[in-house]
């Protein structure tokens, strides 16, 4: 998807390459791009995930790479010689970085954190691509378990915990997360998955998604773990998933109609379409028609397709956290799934917040919601705790 100008020819590319240069319009105001002079633009591109930055002559039609330390470019703005954009990488969290195009200097302006984190406890990703359902590929970040402190025992490989990330057409970030490293650093591998309808690989992939949500989305993941565990990096008998909003959605359908995953977390996940379109708000309104199809036209798909109808082949144990106060997924979606794996004898636990929305912002809440995930697991797949953390009430247990 290359930067496109309009000739007398019709519209003409400037950049032919294999290569991302847009992304969906979640909310106002994005740019990839933004303009120096009359003759040339500074814009960021994507290719295996990766974020680069680079200067566009618009009359020569010669893309320039500009070299940053950056592997997630975006908000990019430009006055004269100076570029201001936002930027992260594995090792550092995203910042406010202005670039003096004249000297090529880079300054950090702001930090999102200034939190310094010794490298030895920090995992660096792997930009991996594996086989998928229909003989196609799929891409993820794979993140091995690191801690310069501790060593497996010989011979032992780690549990797996598979993201799937929200939009679902967005795309997962290799910037530095603290919320993967808390995983990492503790003796876990994570898989980051960038699915079938992930922006960043094109437009075909992009398009994978269509009418096929809770389809593709669901394959991916679980075909990104089953690689992992045939390539003996990760315990295939100690692996979950975990997601929220629309990777809720894609957790709890994975959980449900598929048998790959011992376990999984759904935060704020929807469990039925057909709530999530009537209620969800005015910006979304006609997000799903095509992502699943046309409604009511096609309300037997959203029946199809929503865990919350199928949960009796649900077989594994599943731990939720929810806002109380979320508009967007409502609690009765999650606390409707809990009753019924209840009633079914598996294990559960739900863990619900007053005050919180669709997405926590409290941070005790956000350390409550990761110890309680870790303590779960640790109960499922049964190991001890290195350091003890608060527990949560799990049902049938």
């Amino acid at each position: 998807n290359p930067p496109l100008v309009r000739g007398e020819a019709g519209i003409e590319p400037l950049c032919e390459m294999a290569a991302e240069f847009g992304l969906p319009q979640w909310v106002f105001g994005m740019s990839t791009y933004a303009f120096v002079s009359e003759s040339k633009i500074i814009c960021t591109y994507t290719q295996q995930g990766q974020w680069h930055l680079a200067s566009l002559d618009l009359t020569a039609k010669q893309l320039t790479k500009i070299a940053t330390p950056y592997t997630d470019i975006s908000s990019v703005k430009a006055r004269g010689e100076t570029v201001v954009f936002l930027a992260g990488s594995p090792t550092e969290s995203a910042a406010v970085v202005k670039l003096n195009l004249a000297t090529s200097q880079l300054e950090v302006l702001r930090k999102s954190s200034d939190l310094s984190i010794d490298t030895g406890y920090l995992s660096v990703p792997e930009a991996i691509a594996f086989p998928t359902e229909n003989n196609l590929t799929a891409f993820g970040f794979f993140y091995p378990p690191t801690n310069k402190d501790f060593a497996a025992p010989a011979g032992e490989k780690p549990p797996l915990v598979v993201k799937s990330h929200g939009g679902p057409t967005a795309a997962t970030s290799s910037t530095m997360n603290l919320k993967i490293q808390y995983w990492t650093s503790r003796g876990f591998a994570v898989l980051d998955v960038n699915y079938g309808g992930s922006t960043g690989y094109g437009r075909e992939y992009r398009k994978r998604l269509q009418d096929s949500w809770g389809i593709v989305d669901v394959d991916d993941c679980a075909n990104g773990a089953k690689y992992l565990a045939e390539q003996g990096l990760v315990d295939g008998g100690r692996m979950a998933i975990a997601g929220g909003s629309a990777g809720g959605y894609t957790t709890l359908c994975a959980l449900t109609f598929r048998d790959v995953f011992k376990a999984g977390a759904s935060y704020y996940g929807v469990s039925d379409l057909e709530a999530l379109i009537r209620d969800t708000h005015k910006f979304e309104a006609r997000y799903l028609d095509g992502l699943i199809g046309p409604y009511p036209d096609r309300k037997d798909l959203y029946a199809a397709r929503s865990p919350i109808h199928s949960a009796e082949r649900l077989s594994c144990p599943v731990i939720f956290f929810q806002g109380l106060e979320d508009k967007v997924v409502p609690p009765n979606q999650a606390e409707m799934m809990v009753e019924i794996l209840k009633a079914k004898g598996l294990p559960v636990a739900y863990v619900a917040y007053e005050g919180e929305q669709h997405g926590f912002r409290r941070a005790e809440n956000i350390k409550r919601t990761l110890d309680g995930e870790f303590y779960f697991y640790s109960r499922v797949f049964e190991f001890e705790l290195a350091v003890a953390v608060e527990e949560v009430p799990i049902y049938n247990l």
